[in-house]
């Protein structure tokens, strides 16, 4: 498959150096003290009372050469395992929204833990989605368990590859501790890691935080899966102009991944972004605006020139309902990222900029997921399917509608959608005028109230609520 581009290999080179002399000039501000050490023993300079880290381009330069270009999402079930670019496009979740809307009532609520279970068990069904990449948070997490809240429903009802972050060291070590239990033991986890940890160490403009750096450091250290997303956001923590933003941004992925390097190489990498410009009427968020399609096809070009996977949050929506404006939103741009080569898209389920999430709305997402990697199979262009026999047999003016080689490639030539309506007006008249998000919701309930195939054995949740005391209920499903 050719990929889009915007930049002509000169101009990607002209990224990287633009990139290169910001690291060796202006530099990164490193506020947690051990990853300033780690820059300083290999060869980078640290001013002690700015906190200031500056990379010399031969730094960068040695340290890109262990760069690894595939990453691996282990799940409970090593059928739903998923490698990237060789598995491509892998379609996430996109995470950690405070509010959801209510299925019952159609109003917005702060979501739960029994939430988070719901959704968990709805994307393990859903065919489009890879990995479940906690879509929520849970505001009835007893005190002390922020992040055992969302791990444990999430974990518990799903067994593709799962996804997110914790808030600090102490989270982080609980969070392990659990996938250990599930796994079987530390070995069978080290084996099996089957949660993917994701956090933003950089923060825009040029700045390394303290607790999430802490994480990185602490999971590259130990080999387990971890990788960062840059976020620069253009009028607010980044130049007003998509090349300055471009050049911003690549600036703090090669900065956090020659650190990463540095403490193992051949740490495996994604080169994961959430590039913005924001909308300088009102200074709003615009995650849905094409403009992020239009990095998002820039960085993963960047990622092509440095050989390591690519992707990150595309296919947002700034809209608040399912509305044309969410489907033109997270369309347009997760097609574009996907024909410019982008290899994992966080693109479901998140309505009003990344702040509620929908059930509808990730029904009808896995309907985008599958139509994006319709289009990822593309022609399948071989002797066979050019079908000149099937042609010579019924000739000029038959119908191939009842010969075999129909009803052999029907199901697998044309993707065949749940929720968009294709019937003839009349029909659809008939059954109520059903607009997408009725359709969606349909889907949504005829999973949630069907036995749920991934919960845990009663031995390992027995094992799990005997260590962390108080642990919300976790489980899915709705009733009839």
């Amino acid at each position: 498959m050719q990929f889009a581009e915007f930049l002509t290999p000169q101009e990607v080179e002209q990224v990287h150096e633009a990139s290169l002399e910001i690291l060796e000039n202006t530099g990164i501000l490193v506020r947690n003290d051990k990853a300033r050490d780690i820059y300083a023993r290999h060869g980078c300079k640290v001013d002690s009372e700015t906190l200031i880290v500056k990379i010399s381009p031969s730094v960068v330069e040695e340290y890109r050469k262990a760069f690894v270009p595939t990453f691996t999402f282990k799940g409970r079930d090593p059928k739903f395992d998923r490698t990237i670019p060789e598995d491509r496009p892998l379609i996430v979740t996109a995470s950690s929204a405070p509010n959801i809307i209510d299925p019952e009532t159609g109003e917005e609520r702060r979501a739960t833990s029994s939430d988070i279970a719901n959704i968990a068990f709805l994307i393990n069904e859903l065919p489009g989605y890879d990995v479940f990449s906690i879509s929520t948070l849970a505001d009835d997490a007893p005190e002390g368990q922020f992040s055992l809240s969302r791990y444990y429903p999430a974990l518990k009802n799903c067994l593709k590859p799962v996804r997110s972050n914790t808030p600090s060291m102490k989270d982080l070590m609980e969070v392990l501790e659990l996938g250990t239990i599930i796994a079987g033991g530390k070995e069978a986890y080290k084996e099996r890691p089957l949660i993917t940890h994701h956090d933003c160490p950089v923060i825009s403009p040029l700045t390394m935080d303290v607790e999430s750096t802490e994480e990185v450091l602490y999971l590259t250290e130990n080999g387990l899966p971890v990788y960062g997303s840059i976020v620069p956001n253009a009028g607010m923590t980044a130049p007003m102009t998509l090349l300055g933003t471009l050049a911003l941004g690549n600036t703090e992925f090669l900065a956090l991944s020659t650190l990463m390097q540095m403490i193992r190489p051949g740490t495996p990498l994604i080169y994961a972004v959430l590039p913005t410009v924001a909308d300088m009427r009102t200074a709003n968020y615009a995650p849905g605006a094409i403009e992020t399609g239009i990095l998002q096809i820039a960085h993963s070009q960047m990622a092509r020139f440095y050989n390591v996977p690519s992707g990150g949050y595309i296919g947002l929506t700034n809209a608040h309902t399912n509305d044309a404006q969410s489907g033109y939103e997270t369309g347009m741009n997760t097609t574009g990222a996907l024909l410019a080569g982008a290899d994992m898209l966080n693109m479901g389920g998140l309505l009003g900029s990344l702040m509620t999430f929908d059930f509808a709305k990730a029904v009808i997402d896995n309907e985008i997921a599958l139509m994006l990697k319709r289009i990822n199979r593309g022609m399948e262009f071989n002797e066979a399917n050019f079908a000149l026999g099937v042609i010579a047999e019924i000739g000029p003016g038959g119908t191939y509608i009842d010969n075999p080689h129909t009803l052999k490639h029907m199901r697998t030539t044309a993707l065949l959608p749940k929720v968009a309506t294709r019937e003839i007006r009349t029909t659809w008249e008939d059954k109520g005028r059903p607009d997408v998000n009725i359709l969606a919701m349909n889907e949504a309930r005829k999973i949630l109230t069907r036995d749920n195939p991934a919960v845990f054995s009663e031995d390992v949740d027995r094992k799990i609520r005997a260590r962390f005391e108080g642990l919300v209920a976790g489980n899915a499903g709705w009733k009839e």
